[in-house]
């Protein structure tokens, strides 16, 4: 039974192995010149220093959400590309409009001015 499941532990044990090495080589290795700007918090392109509830602006919301939209868009296109031949028309179809539904929230987004970052 281990056999079967080897590859899966023996990429697990590397991908931790590298990530411990990476950690502890850019520790030990690189430059420790903390500075009084360099220690502040920092979140989300906001300084925390103030109110801890501080409202931020809209456009980090509407960006993470364009992000997700356009995300998933590039998550269904690589198994359809895959599978390409064996959909056939009806597969082409689906992902004409599926890709016009996305199209039409990236113009709709476009044209409310969702893009840009600075106004």
């Amino acid at each position: 039974m281990f056999e079967a499941y080897f590859p899966v532990f023996l990429m697990l044990f590397v991908a931790v192995t590298l990530a411990v090495v990476m950690f502890t080589l850019a520790s030990l290795g690189g430059t420790h010149t903390p500075t009084p700007e360099k220690m502040l918090p920092f979140e989300s392109g906001s300084p925390t220093t103030g109110a801890a509830h501080v409202r931020l602006s809209i456009k980090f919301y509407l960006t993470a959400i364009l992000f997700v939209v356009f995300d998933i868009e590039a998550v269904f296109l690589y198994p359809w590309a895959a599978q390409f031949r064996t959909l056939g028309w009806f597969g082409l179809i689906e992902m004409v409009l599926f890709l016009s539904v996305l199209s039409a929230t990236l113009v709709y987004a476009w044209k409310k001015g969702a893009l840009e970052w600075e106004r």
